[in-house]
């Protein structure tokens, strides 16, 4: 039987196994990996190879695994300034406070390799759990590098939890926590419809982000289902940012100037359509009524008040953490159980003052 198996039935490697695949001391493993005591170049390669071979974490927070610690959960996100994100955060941190853990929040930037190197880093901190918020993008590496996070975590006692994120297919040791982003689309779009709008502006988002696209699809059922051609003329891909908005509206003004209201992605790019509008001497709802997803503050502070998608963000950070707790209570992620578990909260309209039926603009 080989080294490697021999560790793995016992689940993550100990210094032990490391000292004897490299053929040195306990003691000589410690200095080398310390860094504060002067060892040979031989000897520090042959450590670290021992350590990459047996896939040791070495961290100061060990303790916290075998649960002898305080827990600490690391919260990665996109950027941490989106308020969707910032509430997500919020749920995960009050929830992991009244269990008296500690939370880290970081910053990938939307860059795959310092998402990488965050998700090594924390899982070398020995944290509790690796919590990925917002949207991926829709590429074939998705999969695989999740699957790969996942059993990397595992196999270091902590968790990965996707919030927002696609759910990973097959036997992977993931938590997704995720909301019925498609069918909130579709719910709003039905609510225009049903108002007797026919063209309607739609924002969804960057063509390859997997919410962008849920929520397209969400909007395309709904005109689907009441009978209206869907024109895919009326599309505009974008970020979701307040400059988006504006400017696409300001250019469908221009181009496609027949639509009588705007379905926007989130509620920052609702806001920039409005002003967008505004700026064309266009009113709101009188003359286009504008529609937003998500139901930050930011919603119910605009004028008119925004008619949007209410998703319930912070509730979900509080049960990607409860997951969590939930799973360490029962023993499960320590490089044993590798179920994957998928879970969906509810979304609906918040219905306000930025929708009327269509009139005839002067």
């Amino acid at each position: 039987m080989s080294q490697r198996k021999a560790t793995s039935g016992a689940g993550r490697a100990t210094i032990r196994d490391v000292a004897e695949r490299a053929g040195v001391s306990v003691a000589s493993v410690s200095r080398a990996l310390s860094g504060t005591y002067p060892v040979s170049d031989e000897l520090r390669r042959r450590v670290m190879k021992a350590v990459g071979d047996l896939d040791y974490v070495t961290n100061a927070h060990a303790r916290s695994l075998a649960g002898g610690g305080t827990p600490t959960v690391a919260i990665l996100v996109n950027d941490i300034t989106g308020a969707a994100f910032a509430h997500v955060a919020k749920g995960v941190e009050g929830a992991a406070a009244l269990r008296g853990w500690l939370s880290l929040v970081g910053t990938t930037g939307d860059e795959p390799e310092r998402e990488l190197a965050l998700v090594n880093l924390m899982r070398q901190q020995g944290v509790a759990a690796v919590v990925l918020l917002g949207g991926a993008y829709d590429h074939d590496e998705y999969q695989p590098r999740m699957a790969r996070f996942a059993r990397s975590l595992d196999a270091a006692g902590s968790h990965l939890v996707l919030v927002g994120r696609p759910p990973l297919e097959g036997d992977v040791p993931a938590t997704t926590v995720d909301y019925d982003n498609e069918g909130g689309a579709y719910a709003m779009a039905s609510h225009l419809l049903s108002a007797g709008h026919r063209r309607v502006l739609v924002l969804p988002g960057h063509a390859e982000l997997s919410v962008a696209q849920g929520r397209l699809r969400g909007a395309q059922r709904a005109f689907e289902a009441y009978g209206v051609l869907f024109d895919p003329g009326l599309v505009r891909h974008g970020p979701y940012d307040y400059a988006h908005g504006y400017d696409a509206v300001g250019a469908a003004l221009h181009e496609t100037p027949d639509f009588t209201a705007v379905l926007a992605g989130t509620d920052v790019v609702a806001a920039g359509a409005m002003q967008a509008l505004r700026a064309a001497g266009l009113r709101v709802p009188e003359d286009v009524s504008v529609v937003g997803y998500d139901d930050i503050p930011l919603a119910s502070q605009l004028t008119p008040q925004l008619t949007t998608v209410h998703v319930p963000y912070e509730e979900m950070g509080r049960v990607a953490l409860r997951a969590v707790a939930d799973r360490r209570r029962g023993g499960a992620g320590r490089g044993g159980s590798a179920d994957a578990e998928h879970l969906v909260l509810g979304t609906h309209v918040v219905v306000r003052h930025s929708v009327r039926p269509p009139g005839v603009r002067g």
